[in-house]
């Protein structure tokens, strides 16, 4: 494993992003966008051609049972989050079926333009046939016709063997397209490098930041799966940028932002506001790291 220090890591990546900005020209001239200047700006989720403001809203922040702090919240409050959000401009939600915020999203969306809108939710189906049953409970929760993103939820080791006949389900529900993107969420490093080669994922939710914190592995070598995945054209969306609250000072999220950020291969973040004051200081940094 190796001993590379956190400040000696980060320092390295800003230096190859910094190099790797000198050949903007070039990557403009093949029609890639140009960077981000705030959470609410437009980004592509790899090759897949769907769209997510930068900065997405989860709402499963420590999340147990079917609950989480955003739910704990109470429905008024939950739906005056989500709104501030998308009156703030961010088009991204994400969620799942164990947070159990399904309907009260449905209600906080209601108004919102659909067609703008990246709604992302997992599921822990281990099973086609429990598949199949969420695939149709979660659009009717949700009230949508289809789903942007659905991902199964927690992979471990074995995940592109074991979970084949459930891959199938969701792959059969995109070409019926219920769904437009499939993909996972990990918990562990084994799971993680698996997903650059795995022709069936569209997306990778990803636990990063510069800390360590409630991640997969080492930085050093979480950061180089991401840079596998998004050279495959993988949408990479990374989570846990405050190292599942570990770091939540205003300096670490500044810190972590700009180093998940300048990483060059994670398309967008979520994170979990719990407040209308958390959602105005998170895209506040994010346009001050991205200056």
């Amino acid at each position: 494993m190796s001993t590379i220090s956190r400040r000696s890591f980060i320092a390295q990546v800003s230096a190859a992003t910094g190099a790797a900005m000198f050949a903007g020209r070039s990557a403009i001239a093949e029609g890639a966008r140009q960077r981000p200047k705030c959470g609410t700006d437009v980004v592509t989720l790899g090759k897949t051609g769907i769209e997510s403001s930068l900065m997405g809203m989860g709402t499963g922040t420590h999340g147990s049972g079917r609950s989480s702090n955003q739910l704990r919240l109470g429905a008024a409050e939950f739906i005056k989050l989500i709104r501030h959000g998308i009156d703030r401009g961010i088009r991204y939600f994400d969620t799942a079926d164990q947070y159990g915020s399904h309907v009260v999203l449905r209600e906080a969306l209601q108004g919102a333009d659909r067609e703008k809108l990246f709604i992302q939710t997992k599921t822990r189906a281990l099973h086609p046939e429990v598949a199949k049953v969420d695939l149709q409970r979660f659009r009717q929760e949700l009230g949508i016709d289809y789903i942007d993103s659905l991902l199964m939820h927690c992979m471990k080791d074995t995940w592109t063997t074991d979970m084949r006949p459930v891959m199938d389900v969701l792959y059969e529900a995109k070409e019926k397209k219920w769904v437009r993107a499939v993909g996972i969420s990990c918990h562990s490093l084994d799971a993680l490098s698996q997903s650059a080669d795995c022709d069936w994922l569209d997306i990778q939710l990803a636990r990063i930041n510069p800390f360590g914190s409630a991640m997969d592995g080492p930085v050093e070598d979480v950061v180089k799966q991401l840079k596998r995945m998004h050279a495959a054209g993988k949408g990479v969306i990374g989570m846990k940028i405050c190292g599942g609250g570990k770091n939540t000072s205003a300096e670490e999220r500044a810190e972590s932002l700009k180093f998940v950020l300048d990483l060059g291969c994670v398309d967008s973040v979520v994170i979990g506001c719990e407040s209308t004051q958390q959602i105005d200081e998170n895209l506040a940094l994010i346009e001050r790291v991205l200056a």
